[in-house]
């Protein structure tokens, strides 16, 4: 098979190269920028393009099909190009799907937690010595991609409801048909996307119309409006709900408490614990005993950037998160401070989304931030006008964020500064962001700070 990745920068786009150039496929790609990880990766599998930018005379007859990423514009001259000549052009998910389609599919859904089940799920399976494919949203320890494509006859896919291509407009997992599928949750994101709450909540109900006829649906109970999706509808599917599992904390260390006995697990946190369980279903499910995957579940340390520890002395504990979203941010923040009662934490987020750095959206941050003892708040001016959107104050920041009491900075340098003069003698330090702190490299930033 001879395949053209346009925009094969991207991390998921990258990554899917990489596994498929390991099948034996021949593979090519354009980007007009590649930054690392993906730069490198794709240079030691000898597939970073030669010059940046597009050239639509790759694009040939001989082409068997033309993978389309999300960065890529809809008048990209290879796009225009494959069109003209009549080449399958597909997005994303529709290959991950072409594929698979002869494999059992597991696909993890919802607002929020689904690198981290897909990960854990992951982490009992390789454990176990199975055979499985697999595509998850972060880089795991153990695992050299983010993809995996094979002969094995099932595969694990983290699905996102945000757009499959720019000519797609259909959320990524409604191309994937589940035999079992997860939904951990739902809290309103993507609101350049989905303009309402109802219309987020939609793409749910579509999900589920998309399954495979009696799939299983393992889904977070206590969520309210998950549960009315699931239990409301009149779908041809095997419902299993489930809740956080039994744990408790002892030294600042948490255990899952099982029958007969308690299991101490690295991961901490109640949505780390909704996870755990949705995990626990899915390996049931695919024959794995109770014995053997809280035998596994125990050395999993977490996905990168989930409530990742990137430094620590006998004073301090570092850790970078994810969160963004509202209900991330306020789940993760909870977790830390549950774990580490007796510590001061805190807490400094970026709003980087489109969403969280929108007026309309704002509001919803309301009390995210509760649990810190210090909150602190930043947003990149340059990024709202990149984005298209109306001017953020730091005062529009503060009034969003109570009864949670935040600082607002809206200079990295400021910032920086800030978090450089910070006293943190028996404390937390929680970085969150979907991005970087307007560059900040936050491991090297956690070891100058415990110096």
């Amino acid at each position: 098979m001879k395949i053209r990745f346009i925009s094969i920068g991207g991390s998921a786009m990258h990554n899917l190269a990489i596994a498929l150039h390991k099948k034996g496929y021949s593979i090519t790609g354009s980007d007009d920028q590649i930054f690392e990880p993906s730069k490198s990766r794709l240079a030691q599998y000898g597939l970073l393009p030669q010059t940046v930018g597009w050239d639509n005379r790759r694009i040939t007859k001989d082409l068997d099909a033309v993978i389309l990423g999300m960065h890529a514009k809809k008048d990209n001259p290879e796009l225009l190009a494959a069109k003209e000549m009549g080449i399958k052009i597909y997005s994303y998910p529709e290959y991950i799907y072409e594929q698979s389609k002869d494999k059992k599919r597991i696909v993890i859904a919802g607002s929020h937690g689904k690198t981290s089940i897909t990960s854990m799920i992951l982490h009992v399976l390789q454990q176990q010595n199975m055979d499985f494919d697999y595509m998850v949203g972060a880089q795991l320890e153990g695992f050299e991609t983010m993809v995996k494509l094979s002969d094995a006859p099932i595969i694990v896919i983290e699905g996102d409801e945000y757009l499959s291509s720019p000519i797609d407009r259909r959320p990524k997992f409604l191309w994937y048909k589940a035999h079992t599928a997860v939904i951990s949750g739902i809290a309103w994101d993507h609101i350049n996307v989905f303009p309402t709450f109802e219309n987020y909540v939609e793409q749910f109900h579509l999900f589920l119309k998309s399954l495979e006829e009696d799939a299983e649906v393992i889904y977070f109970q206590n969520d309210k409006v998950l549960k009315e999706v699931v239990e409301e509808g009149s779908y041809k599917i095997h419902k299993v709900p489930y809740l956080t599992h039994n744990y408790r904390i002892k030294n600042q260390k948490t255990y899952l408490t099982a029958v007969d006995s308690e299991i101490p697990v690295e991961i901490f946190g109640e949505h780390n614990l909704q996870n755990l369980n949705a995990a626990l279903k899915v390996c049931s499910n695919l024959g794995i005993s109770k014995t053997d995957f809280y035998h596994a579940i125990q050395s999993f340390k977490g996905a990168s950037k989930r409530l990742e520890l990137i430094g620590e002395n006998k004073d301090t504990k570092i850790f970078k998160d994810y969160a963004h979203s509202p209900s991330k941010l306020k789940a993760t923040t909870t977790a830390v401070k549950k774990q580490f009662e007796k510590r001061k934490l805190i807490a400094c987020m970026e709003l980087h989304t489109f969403s969280s750095l929108n007026k309309d959206f704002l509001a919803e941050y309301s009390g995210a931030m509760y649990a810190a003892n210090e909150a602190i708040v930043y947003f990149n001016p340059k990024a709202i006008q990149h984005k298209g959107l109306e001017k953020l104050n730091k005062e529009d920041v503060k009034k969003a964020f109570l009864p949670s009491k935040v600082q607002v900075y809206d200079d990295s340098k400021e910032l920086l500064a800030y978090l450089q003069g910070l006293q943190l003698e028996n404390c937390i330090l929680l970085l969150m962001t979907s991005g970087n702190f307007d560059g900040v490299n936050l491991n090297q930033l956690a070891q100058d700070l415990l110096q």
